[in-house]
């Protein structure tokens, strides 16, 4: 039993769960939450210690390294206060944008410089939910490992092909496997996605938060819009995705 926050493995933990750069350092990641980690070891990622508080997680204990850590231990570990009781040790994947083979009727989403790694999370988990074959992040500026993007997919982040990339190898990607290019500049050449064939082999590209997509992808794909009723211009970047992302499914669908 841990008891002390002074421990050395807390002190592991705590440096895991705040540093970006530790993690990709050390190669690995925290995960927290019940469905979170049986999501990671459903989907091959190799675990290597959980971290569990009795008197929380009330569970069958998983296979493999277990320290039990008391409730003020865990309470300064969790990220998400006294939540389920349990965090685990992943071994940290990387995916190459090389190897990913897309299907015939394949739809990607394309992320240029996300920055939030909540939108991250919530994008992920409408991609997911939709059926989106992968989620490709140019430029990226948060990390898939991040506590809040594996909190904010539920762990769908674990099921999905996810890849960062260049836009320029992103661009030489989607060429070469014979994408459609749909791009999202407000602009008065855009076309409703309602009225645009999303059935066949499809790539949706989406910009940051507050500036949207960059003239790299200017005149490289159809431009399209969600039509709204409303007096804003625009959408949450996740929102969006999360629309989009239907558009694709219902149209496959039909």
């Amino acid at each position: 039993m841990i008891e002390s926050p002074n421990n050395e493995k807390i002190k592991h933990l705590s440096r895991l769960i705040s540093d970006n750069r530790f993690r990709k350092k050390s190669g690995i990641f925290a995960v927290e939450g019940k469905q979170e980690n049986e999501r990671a070891a459903k989907f091959g990622y190799e675990n290597t210690e959980y971290f569990i508080c009795e008197s929380v997680f009330n569970e069958d204990l998983p296979k493999g390294k277990i320290n039990f850590v008391s409730e003020k231990v865990y309470e300064k570990i969790a990220y998400r206060g006294t939540s389920e009781g349990i965090i685990g040790i992943f071994k940290i994947k990387y995916f190459d944008l090389k190897n990913f083979c897309p299907a015939k009727n394949s739809a990607v989403v394309v992320v240029e410089s996300v920055e939030k790694p909540g939108n991250l999370g919530a994008i992920l988990r409408s991609c997911e939910a939709f059926g989106i074959d992968a989620l490709i992040v140019t430029d990226a500026k948060t990390d898939f490992y991040n506590p809040n993007v594996i909190r904010s997919s539920v762990g769908c982040l674990f099921g999905m092909n996810i890849f960062q990339s260049s836009n320029e190898d992103v661009f030489k990607f989607l060429e070469q496997n014979n994408y459609q290019i749909f791009t999202t500049f407000m602009d008065e050449s855009a076309v409703s996605i309602a009225e645009t064939d999303l059935k066949g082999k499809s790539a949706l590209l989406f910009g940051t938060e507050h500036s949207g997509l960059s003239d790299f992808w200017k005149t490289k794909g159809k431009n399209i819009l969600i039509s709204t009723s409303g007096t804003i211009d625009s959408l949450n970047l996740s929102n969006a995705v999360a629309i989009c992302c239907y558009e694709i499914s219902r149209q496959k669908l039909q």
